[in-house]
């Protein structure tokens, strides 16, 4: 029998204020983390892979429940992400519930959750953050890799730290949201801003939003398929007879149903509303007055992956920053995958990615 490797989520107390983009503040800060693999002496070795909406700092190998990371197929022994070769930190974002101070902590002020009296946060201010965990090690050399809202973060390092980023890896992702996503997010936020649970926030003594947080998922999880993937998984196929009433009678529907109810056991309901306005409101080509001026100062090699059935996060927006790196004569490789898994494809497609990253790293060293 192979040697299980057992991983177990640290946190680290931030000294001082963090200064967010709004011009708020936030005191007794505190990030949740794991890491894998080891630093070495020079402190060049370290990769932060950076997780997507619903993540948390528990990546890869197995936890004290035996459930094993959100990107365990890519981190590890000889993975994506060797551990053997680098030393891989994975923490949970700001606004989070999984260890990092969101708006389901302890509001120091009133000893009492912060609820909707946390400030609503930015790209800008988790990537902050992030480099405070950094910093925390020590390191002084890094590659950011990660997909969909991981891959916002990811750009954002290379934008806003071009002086210790060696390599941005983007998978599944953009440089913002279009239209039609920020329209997904706000019904999915007035879904559990309608819900009569919600009590403005105040719901953390009580009853929880469950059947908002729930049809805020069911919303999510719809775009995260794509056409050929829901055909080839569910199809038009019943329950089983008709009940001709309004019940759940199609496979689809129960998929749905069930991800919902399982999704509110791990999150909170105000994460949800923090975190999906922050992808919102995340815009380096507005703030810099274009993506050639976000990325100029950069000294990163990049990587950008993309998904063919994806249409939340298309290829069409992964060619927007790849030709802005071009036209910069950045260093900057793209790939897009054939797949029918949609925008799940970058959890799902691991071993096409797997291949495509190890020589990408392998260039590099």
């Amino acid at each position: 029998m192979g040697i299980t490797n057992f991983v177990e989520t640290k946190i680290l107390k931030v000294e001082g204020n963090l200064e967010l983009k709004s011009g708020k503040t936030l005191s007794n800060v505190e990030i949740a983390y794991e890491t894998y693999g080891k630093l070495n002496e020079d402190k060049d070795n370290a990769i932060l892979v950076l997780h997507a909406l619903t993540g948390d700092a528990h990546a890869a190998f197995l936890d004290k429940n035996n459930k094993p990371g959100w990107w365990d197929d890519m981190i590890g022994p000889n993975k994506a992400f060797d551990t053997n070769k680098y030393f891989v930190i994975s923490s949970n974002i700001l606004g989070g519930c999984k260890g990092t101070t969101g708006p389901s902590s302890i509001n120091p002020k009133t000893n009492k959750p912060y609820a909707l009296e946390f400030p609503v946060i930015t790209i800008e201010d988790i990537v902050k953050l992030q480099k405070k965990l950094i910093d925390y090690f020590g390191i002084k050399k890094l590659i950011v890799a990660g997909g969909s809202m991981g891959g916002m973060q990811a750009l954002e390092w290379a934008i806003r730290y071009p002086e210790i980023i060696t390599n941005t890896i983007i998978i599944a992702s953009s440089a913002r949201l279009n239209a039609q996503s920020i329209a997904f997010n706000a019904v999915a936020r007035n879904a559990i801003l309608s819900d009569k649970n919600f009590n403005n926030g105040n719901y953390y003594d009580s009853v929880h939003p469950e059947q908002g947080l729930s049809i805020a998922r069911m919303i999510g999880h719809i775009t995260y398929l794509c056409e050929d993937a829901m055909l080839k998984k569910f199809g038009r196929e019943f329950k089983g007879d008709p009940s001709f009433d309004f019940g759940i009678d199609f496979q689809v529907e129960s998929y749905l149903e069930h991800q919902g109810r399982v999704f509110v056991d791990r999150f909170d309901a105000n994460s949800y509303l923090y975190i999906t306005k922050a992808i919102d409101y995340y815009d380096p080509v507005e703030e810099f007055g274009g993506l050639q001026n976000a990325f100029k100062n950069s000294n990163s090699r990049f990587l950008i992956i993309s998904f063919s059935t994806d249409w939340l996060f298309t290829t069409e927006q992964s060619k927007q920053i790849v030709n802005a790196l071009i036209n910069l004569n950045k260093d900057v490789s793209f790939v897009e995958l054939e797949s029918k898994c949609g925008h799940d494809a970058f959890l799902l497609e691991f071993e096409a990615q797997t291949k495509i990253i190890k020589s990408f790293l392998k260039e590099e060293a």
